[in-house]
């Protein structure tokens, strides 16, 4: 009987064993990138068109798809969120494969159509955070993990956001920043979008971090389209942002 048993107790493993699905193994990809975009309070609708459309057009831009087939995997996982107040996130598209034209195409059209998340507060580091869970449950595998934030005012809600940007960099996960600037500061707060020392310098203080980081500035729609470009470029060939398209630089 014992040796019935331990024969029963066997076969019972030995079916388990095969009939258990084989764990699969995550896909790999050049980079892991998450794009996150304000859309507070100070953010007006021309603001907010220029980082969907900016983000929109530069995913699909020739230079763009050669960065990411030149690599050595030949694709990136890019996923966009929308992000305000310390409680106010959302993914607008979550993670997606981008190896070619009509996987960027079809980003593009998706961001192009879907509506505005959110018209609060600024926090930065509750996006920063945000993008950090994000980021961690990621059905791809990367040696490079990036969170590209783009804003127009300082952090006014939620936690620390050098606490959020150290946090993230000690997790090997670099923050690159893309400011907007605002030609006329908001009467009711005028140091929001307007700090002393300008936007740029900010960012660079206190969101920005992890290898070759940098801050790219946007005046207008145009440099804005340019920059973008430049600025994925740049991360997705893991290059150091050129210095001369930096304020001060």
């Amino acid at each position: 009987m014992p040796m019935l048993h331990a024969l029963r107790t066997l076969l019972i493993a030995v079916a388990i064993i095969t009939l258990a699905p084989l764990a699969r193994a995550a896909e790999e990809v050049d980079l892991l990138l998450v794009l996150a975009s304000d859309v507070s309070r100070s953010v007006d609708q021309a603001k907010f068109q220029l980082q969907r459309e900016g983000y929109a057009a530069a995913i699909t831009d020739k230079r763009v798809l050669e960065a990411i087939t030149a690599g050595r995997m030949r694709r990136i996982a890019v996923a966009f969120v929308e992000w305000s107040g310390v409680t106010s996130q959302r993914v607008v598209i979550d993670w997606t494969l981008i190896d070619g034209a009509d996987a960027a195409r079809k980003f593009s059209d998706q961001l192009i159509e879907l509506p505005r998340s959110f018209a609060e507060r600024t926090s930065i580091s509750g996006g920063i955070d945000f993008s950090m869970g994000l980021l961690a449950r990621a059905p791809y595998e990367a040696p490079r993990r990036t969170i590209d934030v783009s804003g127009d005012g300082t952090n006014n809600s939620g936690r620390d956001v050098t606490l959020a940007r150290d946090e993230a960099i000690a997790k090997g996960v670099t923050i690159n920043g893309l400011v907007i600037l605002s030609e006329r500061p908001m009467p009711w707060n005028p140091e929001h979008t307007n700090p002393p020392g300008g936007l740029a310098e900010y960012y660079r203080t206190n969101v920005v971090g992890g290898p070759s980081a940098f801050v790219v500035v946007a005046e207008d729609f145009n440099s804005f389209g340019q920059a973008i470009v430049k600025k994925l470029i740049a991360e997705i060939a893991d290059l150091s942002f050129p210095k001369r398209l930096l304020p001060g630089g």
